[in-house]
């Protein structure tokens, strides 16, 4: 057999990523709920801080986790192709100088910054073969690959099978010429950002909520209390303490940043950009029906 998937192993990063994400989500919505039903002052003030702490990490951890889902490693006669989330980087056999055990080398190979099990990501040096990127989930058995532009360390779950099949086809040799592919997260956005209507969205969301967020906040201090929603008949519903608005622009920006990293993951393919642009476009209207629900509720006869 020359060809195969040799994926590194999932379940303990997955574990410890879950676990991250119960934690800040947990705190998300103790936070939101208790900044509901705080008073204005010093304490609600506190309570935006510590929801402003919990959010931004969700996201973060989450495309981590989804990255090492499906992460995998293939190597065939022409290829070597590493995913892991958004990242592809495809190696030519040809390219390939050598691969190794990371214990071969002469001195310890240390793990990057803020590695956590499931996400060994990062460059870190080596007094011995340089700058090492890391695209791996554990250091056990981990494999270090010399190529002329870099060297990567990757963490296949069977190292001995992966070694034994890349040397059979490297002795069986390439049946077609592969190119060098590497592409980030990064060059998405960038990608997408070239396109007028999706900056236009995109733009239009991110001032939406910004605004949204910076009117809630004007008017908290100077409402009492705001009727937060209608009954079937169109009518005001019983009104609450002005603080509940804080739920709308959180739920309105969730919404966005949830159809942002959505929009980009169908970015990828060409046949699946037009449902990537309809979801940004759907993110930025979310944004401003919220904005007119705001307005609907304030004005609103008591």
């Amino acid at each position: 057999m020359n060809t195969g998937s040799f994926a590194p192993p999932k379940r303990l990063g997955l574990f410890v990523h879950g676990l991250i994400i119960l934690a800040f989500a947990a705190l998300a919505v103790w936070t939101l709920y208790s900044l509901t039903r705080a008073p204005v002052g010093p304490t609600l003030l506190i309570y935006i801080l510590l929801l402003f702490i919990a959010l931004p990490p969700l996201p973060f951890f989450g495309y981590r986790a989804f990255s090492l889902l499906r992460a995998d490693y293939v190597l065939d006669r022409d290829s070597l192709a590493i995913y892991w989330g958004l990242r592809v980087e495809d190696i030519p056999l040809t390219d390939i100088e050598w691969i190794r055990p990371a214990t071969d080398l002469t001195s310890a190979l240390q793990t990057p910054s803020f590695s956590l099990p499931g996400a060994l990501l990062g460059i870190r040096r080596h007094v011995d073969v340089g700058p090492v990127e890391f695209i791996a989930a554990q250091t056990k058995d981990l494999l270090i690959i010399a190529t002329p532009k870099r060297v990567y360390a990757i963490s296949p779950a069977n190292a001995n099978a992966f070694l034994n099949t890349f040397r059979r086809s490297t002795e069986l040799g390439s049946l077609l010429p592969a190119d060098a592919v590497s592409q980030y997260p990064s060059f998405m956005l960038a990608r997408a950002w070239e396109n007028s209507s999706v900056r236009f969205l995109w733009l239009m969301g991110i001032l939406l909520n910004l605004g949204l967020i910076a009117w809630v906040t004007f008017l908290v201090p100077a409402l009492t209390t705001v009727p937060l929603g209608f009954d079937a008949a169109g009518l005001p519903l019983e009104p609450v303490p002005s603080v509940q608005l804080i739920l709308l622009p959180v739920l309105s920006a969730v919404l966005f940043s949830a159809g942002l990293m959505a929009g980009l993951f169908l970015y990828r393919d060409a046949d699946n950009r037009p449902l990537a642009v309809l979801l940004w476009a759907s993110g930025a209207l979310s944004g401003l029906l919220f904005l007119l629900a705001v307005l609907f509720l304030v004005t609103a006869p008591l």
